[in-house]
């Protein structure tokens, strides 16, 4: 397993009448964990599905290890996508299957429809153990056979990412992963994600609103204000005049 790197030239991102994204470059070096932050409507959730490979840029460019992924075909794009593990804000967990199911279900990408299928349905020993392994580390390896939908928002979410990293990805991208906890568990999630990344050499790259997290726990902070990139560097570096021009609220964007 490598990191993975990430490059963005000049990425614009519309959606209809609405510019996103607005001439964003970003250098992501292999192993690096980076905090996203600013406000709502700041373009945050959709530079991540950028980088990706969710969402095209309407212009510039995304590379992933010098790959430009708009270049790809669906099967060299989702084989490519398959090296990133994504925790979503909402979980995109399945309510009704039990936490071992919506684990083992964070490999589909990388197995054919009717492995993927059998797995869901029968996980082998090896995906129960693996399963276990991963729960175990995040914390709830007593909720392997609990259904979803009883469990916490906070047990929900170390559930996604123990689901991105069954995937064994390069990269992990989180989405305000902490909006679901109060804070101090809060602390106690992104201090387990930025562990996990250590642990097993991926690159991190995770969204938040919380600032003191940002700087707590992530060696670089990137800042988007209406779709641009306006800070960029470490956290020691962002100083309250950065702060206020940061959140400055400007209508009409939207994540």
């Amino acid at each position: 397993m490598a990191a993975a790197s990430f490059m963005l030239r000049g990425v614009e991102v519309r959606f209809g009448g609405t510019q996103v994204l607005r001439e964003v470059d970003l250098d992501v070096v292999a192993g690096e964990r980076i905090a996203l932050v600013g406000p709502s409507g700041a373009g945050k959730t959709t530079l991540l599905r950028v980088l990706n490979g969710v969402v095209q840029p309407t212009a510039g460019h995304g590379l992933m290890d010098g790959t430009d992924l708009s270049s790809l075909r669906p099967g060299e794009l989702r084989a490519w996508r398959a090296r990133v593990g994504f925790v979503p804000q909402d979980h995109a967990l399945v309510p009704n299957l039990r936490v071992v199911q919506n684990v083992v279900s964070g490999r589909l990408g990388r197995r054919g429809f009717w492995s993927a299928a059998r797995s869901l349905a029968f996980p082998t020993r090896s995906d129960l153990e693996a399963a276990h392994a991963l729960l175990e580390r995040v914390g709830i390896e007593e909720k392997l056979y609990a259904r979803t939908d009883t469990l916490s928002g906070g047990q929900q979410q170390r559930v996604a990412i123990a689901r991105a990293l069954f995937q064994e990805p390069d990269a992990l991208l989180a989405d305000e992963p902490v909006a679901s906890v109060d804070p101090a568990r809060a602390r106690d999630l992104i201090r387990l994600l930025t562990e996990l990344a250590e642990e097993r050499g991926l690159t991190l790259i995770a969204s938040l609103h919380d600032l003191a997290l940002a700087r707590e726990f992530f060696p670089r902070v990137i800042g988007l204000r209406a779709g641009r990139k306006v800070v960029d560097g470490r956290p020691a570096s962002l100083n309250e005049e950065d702060v206020r021009a940061l959140y400055r609220l400007e209508p009409g964007h939207e994540d």
